[in-house]
């Protein structure tokens, strides 16, 4: 009956970093931290977990002398995204009967 929720997904800031890059071609890392509130620490881990399922990918760079890490969404992550959105409308359809 219902849907499966993705586990990967489930997770506040996991969700809060796709969300962040379904609306942006990529963004660094500096500014994900600072839109979810989360310390760097813990968001490094997040991202790990991300990029290890293949929903995003990331890029490391540099800008001048300082390093860049730009994370972006990936086909497989924007499915995941989609489909983690439609179980969760299914579970709102059925709260509502």
């Amino acid at each position: 009956m219902f849907k499966p929720l993705d586990p990967l997904l489930h997770s506040e800031l996991r969700l809060a970093v796709m969300s962040l890059l379904i609306s942006a071609e990529e963004a660094e890392f500096p500014y994900i931290k600072e839109q979810t509130g989360a310390t760097a620490g813990n968001l490094s881990v997040q991202i790990d977990k991300l990029s290890a399922a293949g929903y995003i990918e990331v890029e490391k760079t540099f800008k001048g002398k300082k390093p860049c890490t730009l994370c972006r969404i990936t086909p497989a992550g924007l499915k995941a995204f989609e489909e983690y959105v439609e179980a969760l409308k299914s579970y709102l359809e059925t709260a509502k009967h």
